[in-house]
């Protein structure tokens, strides 16, 4: 009894793989799989590293499925879902992905990707921290070489088993996430969209969208869908996905009122304002967060001091390529 099930049957041929992320504060990543008559179907990989591997291959041989009699779906660029997207590129697996998210995995296998990190970094204040790109698990455990993806658009289709799954979009977390829904069973694949017992981070990727704003129109979309089971990528499956996206939406805006707080002062960097949000992590103080925690945290408030530039209530100088916000 001390040896914890890998695989779990979450419904009728549907199985969840938890996939350890370790020493990451995520702890896992539930890898889906749906069995069909002679393709299965995985959602997300877990990083590629040993531990993770191990575990997702495990699982699958767990439940008598061979890579070579599968497609992968990626549901978001990050390297805990995509990690390991290269085994199954060469196992000669189809593997689908959204297109603005496809494009970026294959991005980051360069390093002008990275070197954005570095603009990113000067213009958050985190010189200050002597923070690097190197110490990011994106760069340390992403994809090494670019990997052939089937792009999905929202309206196409998969078809597994006996389950038809639509392809939705679902913008936010990141700038193509996507998902999977099944209408006739109910079940909604939403990767990072909504979690439960933890938040999806919601960092900045630029200033060509207001990203906070993009990811409140996401949630009000799959609010109105109808739900049973909401599969996410960590933590709980969700059997009431209105009340947590209610909750997420809450979260949000108390996040947003929290910085106008913080800016009652005067002018922060996004560096000094990150380092006064409340944030659940063990940690002392802003010196005591890792370095990844500190990239994390600084693209969460970057993206809250944006949607607060966008919506009118703040003003914002670049400053020698340092970014500073203040109320209006």
């Amino acid at each position: 009894g001390g040896v914890k099930k890998l695989i779990t049957k979450v419904y009728e041929d549907i199985y969840m793989i938890e996939v350890v992320l370790p020493n990451n504060p995520l702890k896992a990543l539930n890898s889906y799989v749906i069995k069909g008559n002679d393709k299965s179907l995985i959602i997300d990989t877990g990083f590629n590293r040993e531990e993770c591997i191990d575990a997702l291959f495990n699982g699958l041989e767990e439940l008598n499925i061979d890579i070579k009699d599968t497609e992968l779906f990626i549901t978001h660029l990050h390297a805990d879902h995509s990690g390991m997207a290269s085994i199954f590129k060469e196992a000669g697996v189809k593997i689908y992905a959204g297109e603005i998210d496809g494009r970026l995995i294959n991005e980051m296998t360069g390093i002008d990707y990275w070197e954005r990190f570095e603009e990113f970094k000067i213009l958050f204040d985190l010189e200050r921290d002597k923070v690097t790109f190197s110490e990011h698990p994106g760069y340390k455990y992403c994809l090494k070489e670019p990997v052939e993806f089937t792009y999905l658009k929202e309206g196409k289709g998969i078809q597994v088993g006996i389950y038809f799954f639509e392809v939705i979009d679902i913008p936010g977390h990141t700038p193509g996430h996507i998902g999977l829904y099944e209408r006739n069973h109910k079940l909604f694949f939403c990767g990072d969209h909504i979690l439960d017992k933890i938040t999806p981070n919601i960092g900045f990727w630029g200033f060509e969208e207001n990203i906070l704003a993009t990811y409140f129109n996401s949630l009000a979309k799959v609010y109105s869908y109808d739900i049973d089971y909401l599969f996410s990528a960590h933590r709980n499956i969700i059997r009431d996905h209105t009340r947590r996206i209610n909750e997420l939406i809450f979260h949000h805006k108390e996040r947003l009122g929290e910085i106008v707080h913080i800016l009652k002062d005067g002018e922060l960097s996004v560096r000094d304002v990150a380092a006064q949000m409340h944030w659940s992590i063990r940690a002392r103080g802003w010196e005591d967060f890792p370095i990844p925690q500190k990239w994390f945290a600084a693209g969460e408030a970057m993206s809250h001091l944006e949607h607060l530039y966008c919506t009118g209530k703040l003003n914002k100088e670049l400053r020698e390529g340092k970014l500073f916000f203040k109320l209006k």
